[in-house]
């Protein structure tokens, strides 16, 4: 099964591909975009969720967003369109550590994407190639909220704690200025309807070809949260701004 459109199917019903509710959501962006009429910037922006509620709260916000998978910016682009910001958001089909706009942004976002950079000081250090003097990045990663397992470390990567991954932020010349902390709740409502989204597909759509292999998957990614990471993985939205 494609990546890309598992990705897509698994994310339905949560459509914020992190573990964040709408309030959650709602004041980040608020920390982030101070003035209404800010122009912004989401590195790996998928179906551009976070810039489409920023724009619909915001009519002098502007938006660029960027993304590799065409099938989640054809999304991205018709859920603007439907929402009438559609002429205030700009699309990018590009590799995100490539991306070279003219001129820089106010607020730069990467959250739940510093993969595509190499990890999250690489994502901050490409946030800070495009952001205009005094302006913020709101950067979400991965931390451990306890100690991982050796089964854990090795499914998710090498992540640290939270007071060493603010001190890392810190030292790398970042002020932090709001954070936030998914809960219980939001972590574990992520991953349900994560797995349920794709299984709710493949149930709905058994004669597609890929439906084996979407129920494969949720059990898989299931049976990993439950049993490796579920007690040691956390996940932190950091504003920042330059010391």
């Amino acid at each position: 099964m494609d990546r890309q459109k598992r990705s897509l199917l698994a994310h339905t019903d949560h459509p914020i591909a992190a573990p964040l509710d709408d309030e959650s959501v709602r004041r980040l962006l608020q920390q982030a975009v101070r003035r209404g009429d800010e122009r912004l910037l989401d590195l790996g922006c998928g179906e551009a969720a976070w810039l489409l509620r920023a724009l619909a709260e915001h009519p002098g916000v502007s938006a660029a967003g960027v993304d590799v998978s065409e099938v989640a910016l054809e999304r991205a682009r018709a859920l603007a369109d439907e929402a009438g910001v559609g002429d205030r958001l700009t699309l990018h089909r590009t590799e995100a550590e490539g991306f070279a706009p003219p001129e820089p942004f106010d607020v730069v976002l990467s959250v739940g994407a510093t993969h595509a950079f190499g990890g999250l000081l690489a994502t901050l250090a490409a946030a800070r190639t495009h952001l205009a003097p005094g302006g913020t990045v709101l950067v979400g990663d991965a931390y451990w909220r306890a100690e991982p397992s050796a089964e854990a470390r090795e499914l998710l990567g090498e992540y640290e704690d939270l007071q060493a991954t603010v001190d890392k932020v810190v030292a790398d010349g970042w002020v932090p200025v709001y954070a936030h902390l998914s809960t219980r709740h939001e972590l574990d409502d992520y991953e349900w309807c994560w797995t349920g989204s794709l299984s709710h597909w493949a149930l709905d759509h058994p004669e597609d070809p890929d439906a084996p292999q979407a129920l494969e998957a949720a059990r898989q990614h299931r049976d990993e949260w439950l049993r490796s990471y579920r007690d040691s993985f956390g996940f932190a939205c950091l504003v920042l701004r330059r010391g």
